[in-house]
């Protein structure tokens, strides 16, 4: 490439010329789908508001009878049919992006437009005579075959305007090639060929000068704008138009037919499309799309509009988005679409908030992946991060440091865009773009609609920060409530564990002297089913509340036997029950309510380091709360608990006792006590601890109605623990 066609291209960038609008290429797609339905076309249509005002006008206008208005745009659809639609979406869409461009005061565009929207409607026309698949692609490459002359005239309007006039030929070609070194069809093709279509549009728009002879084996659709092009621009070449006609495989009566047609849908076309034709060869007129004036407030007014639409857009495409990843990918992606940025980056604040890391998206993740700048150290970076404002960088600025240069390199660009990623008053990070030098100044005169993308990206990624640490939370909870399950099942499982090693012992001791095991080998089996059961429990974080109605003097009696004959309770310690004077029937769990004993026993025995008393005593009935509960105490005669102690006395707390999981004993008997829907109370005093058990009593059933004998426990088909 030449440094002259270069320069042409810079300057066309220069001018801000359009992007093909996402809307149009999108519903081009929808309307060559065979199963394209007008719901799934109103929502498409429905997102452009300038659109959507256009066909709601055509569907109310004289032209279209209707005896009441039409309010609906799907009723608006419907009633249009489906080639005015296209013809409505794909034209309106292109006037929308084209008329922004930068003309010149002095040049009257209605002719251009007229010769445009007769090569559309022509090369439409052909390519259904020609059984061509798509025929709004062709509809389309029409109305943009000249395109090119638009951008030459934004480009260098002085140069220029008086060519723009000028007959579009082969002349006007060698022309522009001599005082601009590209011809406005190279540079149409240029235009076309960036919005990274797939399709033949750019080639159709190259070639509409070419030489007939090299098209005979070319695409269909070169075929066709290169034949609309002549017929309605060189209508008096008719040596050229029957060659064209001939590679199209067009006789001259298909031809003949086809123009007598084209100028009245044009007419019809641009009635519909609000468009003023009157005076089109006439350049005198003053131009219906481009005043020869344009007032910088209002243009300025219109470009924020424009700009608060987009950055709306693009928050709602923001929050579409599933995950971190996603998110930074889009808001890359979006980036470099909007602002014509070559490459871009993120770096995002660490959890401290000490230093700006790579982030997962945009280019040169691999090598980003270990990149960090210290907030604390300064430099132009640093300093955008910290104090949210957009600076714009260039290689040779001399208070650039290491980073800076780094990612110029990375980046492989001699200018950067530093925007600060702002969700309120707090800074997430930067977006880094690399971009040329000469596209500095336009991305400065845009810093507010740079800021105000940046604001959204930064909101988006709030969010999506605070969803994967409130996971994270979540995540942490469940594993600290599996960890403490798990210290309690260790804690819980050590005592039946014991009570076997003690009893096989005894087995051993028994075994030798050829004595009775089986009351023994029976208490193994139990305590090896209940360490069975707490392991299975380890499931449950959330057990459900064990039933049942147990017998507490049997149960007391069970615990009792394991601990004497298991060495566990010393001779210096006396045990009294009083159980069997008061009704012991509760609805409790025999194996819970056995776990609450031994844990309070094992406790007491501790307390009573040089012997003492226990006592287990059965109070009786009590009405608490309008509910009846039997009474249980476990007490002992020990120097009692501190303070301290008794204040925490059931929670999880690290204990003064040996082992990794001492502790834990009354927070798990609280646990057992209040699935049960029990309570448990402590009293302590330097006369000793009592712990004071209130389990639910079975509900009475009445004999009759007619009988006022008092309720008693229902016990007798209850199995009781052994």
């Amino acid at each position: 490439m030449h440094q002259s066609d270069q320069d042409i291209r810079n300057r066309l960038l220069i001018a801000r010329l359009p992007a093909m609008p996402q809307i149009l290429i999108k519903l081009i797609a929808h309307l060559q789908a065979d199963d394209a339905g007008m719901p799934e076309l109103a929502a498409l249509i429905a997102k452009d508001a300038g659109m959507t005002s256009k066909i709601l006008g055509v569907a109310n206008s004289s032209a279209y009878h209707r005896q009441g208005k039409v309010v609906s745009l799907e009723q608006s659809l419907v009633s249009l049919g489906t080639d005015m639609i296209k013809t409505l979406v794909i034209s309106e869409s292109v006037f929308q992006t084209f008329n922004s461009f930068p003309h010149s005061g002095s040049t009257d565009l209605r002719a251009f437009w007229k010769s445009s929207l007769s090569a559309a409607v022509m090369a439409r026309s052909l390519a259904k005579a020609m059984a061509y698949p798509h025929a709004e692609e062709a509809y389309l490459a029409g109305l943009l075959h000249n395109v090119g002359r638009l951008a030459l005239l934004a480009t260098a309007p002085k140069e220029y305007a008086f060519n723009f006039t000028a007959r579009d030929d082969a002349a006007l070609c060698a022309v522009e090639q001599r005082t601009l070194q590209i011809t406005h069809a190279e540079a149409g093709a240029w235009l076309i060929e960036r919005w990274h279509l797939d399709s033949f549009l750019a080639d159709s728009v190259l070639y509409h000068h070419e030489p007939l002879a090299r098209l005979e084996a070319s695409h269909p659709l070169i075929r066709i704008v290169r034949l609309a092009h002549l017929l309605c621009c060189h209508a008096d070449d008719a040596e050229s138009i029957a060659q064209a006609a001939r590679l199209c495989a067009l006789d001259e009566e298909v031809l003949e037919t086809l123009i007598g047609s084209v100028a009245r849908k044009v007419a019809q076309t641009a009635q519909h499309l609000g468009i003023d034709l009157a005076g089109a060869d006439d350049i005198a007129v003053p131009p219906a799309f481009a005043p020869p004036a344009i007032d910088p407030v209002q243009q300025r007014l219109s470009d924020d509009v424009r700009n608060m639409v987009l950055v709306s857009e693009v928050g709602q495409t923001f929050a579409r988005q599933q995950g971190e990843t996603h998110l930074l990918e889009a808001i890359t992606r979006s980036a470099r679409i909007l602002f014509d940025f070559e490459t871009t980056v993120i770096l995002l604040q660490n959890p401290t908030a000490h230093a700006l890391v790579g982030a997962a998206a945009g280019e040169q993740q691999q090598r980003l992946a270990g990149f960090s700048i210290p907030l604390a150290k300064g430099g132009p970076l640093a300093a955008s991060a910290l104090e949210c404002k957009l600076a714009f960088l260039k290689r040779d600025m001399p208070a650039l440091g290491i980073v800076e240069e780094q990612l110029f390199r990375i980046l492989g660009t001699d200018s950067l865009v530093c925007l600060p990623l702002v969700a309120g008053q707090r800074s997430l990070g930067v977006l880094i773009a690399g971009v040329a030098a000469w596209q500095i100044p336009a991305n400065q005169k845009r810093e507010g609609f740079l800021r105000a993308f940046g604001n959204q990206a930064a909101s988006a990624l709030e969010t999506a920060i605070s969803a994967r640490g409130l996971a994270r939370r979540q995540l942490d909870h469940v594993a600290e409530e599996y960890r403490e399950a798990s210290r309690r099942l260790v804690h819980e499982v050590n005592n039946p564990l014991s009570i076997i090693k003690n009893y096989l012992s005894v087995l051993d001791h028994k075994l030798e002297k050829q004595e009775p095991v089986t009351g023994e080998m029976s208490i193994l089996n139990e305590e090896i089913d209940r360490v069975g059961q707490l392991i299975n429990g380890l499931a449950d974080l959330q057990p459900v509340a064990a039933g049942g109605v147990t017998d507490c003097a049997r149960v007391v009696d069970d615990v009792l036997r394991l601990f004497r004959a298991t060495q566990f309770l010393p001779s210096k310690v006396e045990v009294v029950t009083r159980m069997h004077d008061a009704p012991g029937a509760v609805e409790a769990d025999a194996d819970m309510l056995k776990q609450i004993l031994l844990n309070l026993l094992k406790n007491a025995v501790e307390a009573l380091p040089d012997g003492g008393r226990i006592e287990v005593t059965n109070h009786g009935h009590v009405n608490r709360d309008r509910r009846l509960y039997l009474e249980l105490c476990v007490s002992d005669n020990g120097a009692g608990l501190a303070p301290e102690v008794l204040a925490n006395l059931f929670s999880p707390v690290r204990s003064a006792k040996e082992g990794a999981h001492h502790g834990l004993g009354l927070s798990i008997v609280h646990d057992l006590v209040t699935r049960m829907h029990g309570v448990i109370g402590c009293r302590s005093s330097k006369f000793g601890t009592s712990f004071e058990i209130l389990l639910p009593v079975p509900v009475p059933v009445h004999q009759g109605a007619a009988s006022s004998s008092t309720a008693v426990p229902v016990l007798g088909n209850t199995a009781l623990s052994s």
